[in-house]
C-alpha cells in the first residue's frame, strides 16, 4: 500500500507551504494552504477527510523531498502560531518489547514480593490495555512534556538542560491531533518521533518521571495519512564522531503494543482541558527499545538516527547542553 505524507517546507526566503507525498513522488499544495493544519482546518469546514482536502487543492511543482531535508528545508509536520496551543504529551509501558524482555520482566514480577509500580502498570496494560470496542480499557501511564515551544524539526539539535543528568533518545511513533470547533479531536496522522528523556533522572526515583520528560522532542519530517499501521519496524542508532557505537531495532504499531491507540487516545482526551477548539496535539505513543538500557552514557554532540518504514525520511538530531540560567523569583 502506498504511503502517503503531508510535510512542511519553509524556504530560505521564510515562505511557507506544504507538500503531499504518495509512494516516491511529492509535489507542493497550491491554493493558499501554508500549514498543515490550515489544511486541516479547510477539511473540517467541508467535512471531508484530510487526504481529500489535500488533493482538491491545485497541484504545483514536483518536490525532491530528500534534497530539501537534507537542506534543511522541512518543518516538523505539525506546528501551530502560537505554541502555547499544541500541547506535547504522551504515554509509556505501552509497548511488548522482545518476548525475552517480557519473559525476564514476568520472572522478576513472580520473585519479588512487592512488585514496582512500573511493573503493576506494565501487567495492568497487557491485562487490560487492548478492551473490546466500545468500552474502557486500563488507564496508561501518562506524562506531560511542554508546549510548542519544546519541538524541534528533525535535524535540530536536542538540547538538553544545563541541569539534566542525561540525554537520552526514545524511538516511537507520534499520534497528531487537532480538537475541533466542538471539542471533538480528530488524528490527521503519525509521525515518527524521539521523545528524548532524562533516564538518569528517572531511574534515581520514579517520582521524579515528570521532571525527567520535561525536555524538547523531535519529530521526523513526515505526517503519514491514513489508518495508523500494525507493525512499524524501525533502527534506532547513536553516532558519535560519525562512527555508529550503538545500534539496535525497534517495534510500534498496534500489533506491537499492549494498549489500542484508541484506548490511549481515550485516556488523554477524556481530559476536557485537552479538548480546547483550535489546539494541537503531539501524542508519543512509547517505545521499548533505548541505548540506556543497554548501558549507553550519551554525550553532547552525539547524533540520535531513527529511521523506520513506512517514512521515507530519518531523524537526525545531535544533542547539545544548553547554557546555565540562573533563576531567581522576586517578590512584586
Amino acid at each position: 500500500m502506498t504511503a502517503i505524507r503531508l510535510l512542511q517546507h519553509r524556504a530560505s526566503d521564510g515562505t511557507r507551504s506544504v507538500i503531499l507525498a504518495e509512494g516516491d513522488s511529492a509535489h507542493f499544495i497550491l491554493g493558499g494552504v501554508t500549514s498543515t493544519r490550515a489544511l486541516a482546518l479547510k477539511a473540517l469546514t467541508a467535512g471531508t477527510s484530510l487526504l481529500d482536502a489535500a488533493k482538491a487543492c491545485p497541484r504545483g511543482a514536483a518536490v525532491d523531498i530528500a534534497a530539501e531535508f537534507a537542506a534543511g528545508n522541512l518543518l516538523p509536520p505539525i506546528d501551530h502560531e502560537d505554541p502555547a496551543h499544541l500541547v506535547l504529551a504522551g504515554t509509556g509501558l505501552t509497548h511488548l518489547g522482545s518476548a525475552e524482555g517480557r519473559d525476564k520482566m514476568h520472572r522478576a514480577a513472580a520473585e519479588t514480593e512487592k512488585q514496582t509500580d512500573s511493573m503493576r502498570m506494565f501487567l495492568e496494560g497487557l491485562e487490560g490495555g487492548k478492551p473490546a470496542p466500545g468500552t474502557v480499557g486500563q488507564q496508561p501511564e501518562w506524562f506531560y512534556k511542554g508546549d510548542g515551544s519544546q519541538l524541534v524539526s528533525a535535524t535540530d539539535p536536542l538540547a538538553m538542560p544545563a541541569f539534566a543528568q542525561d540525554g537520552g533518545e526514545e524511538p516511537e511513533l507520534a499520534g497528531i491531533y487537532i480538537i475541533d470547533e466542538d471539542g471533538t479531536p480528530y488524528r490527521l496522522g503519525l509521525a515518527l518521533a524521539n521523545e528524548f528523556s532524562d533516564h538518569v533522572t528517572e531511574r534515581h526515583n520514579y517520582l521524579w518521571l515528570a521532571h525527567s520528560k520535561l525536555r524538547q522532542a523531535a519529530l521526523g519530517a513526515e505526517l503519514l495519512l491514513g489508518t495508523p499501521p500494525e507493525h512499524v519496524e524501525g533502527t534506532s542508532r547513536l553516532l558519535r564522531g560519525g562512527a555508529v557505537i550503538w545500534e539496535k531495532p525497534f517495534l510500534s504499531g498496534e500489533g506491537n503494543m499492549s494498549h489500542t491507540i484508541a484506548n490511549l487516545e481515550h485516556h488523554h482526551f477524556k481530559y476536557a482541558q485537552f479538548r480546547r477548539p483550535g489546539d494541537i496535539h503531539v501524542h508519543f505513543f512509547g517505545t521499548a527499545t533505548l541505548s540506556f538500557a543497554d548501558g549507553v552514557q550519551t554525550q553532547e554532540g552525539d547524533v540520535f538516527e531513527i529511521s523506520a518504514a513506512p517514512f521515507a525520511l530519518p531523524l537526525a538530531n545531535p544533542l547539545t547542553r544548553a547554557e546555565d540560567a540562573a533563576v531567581a523569583v522576586k517578590a512584586l
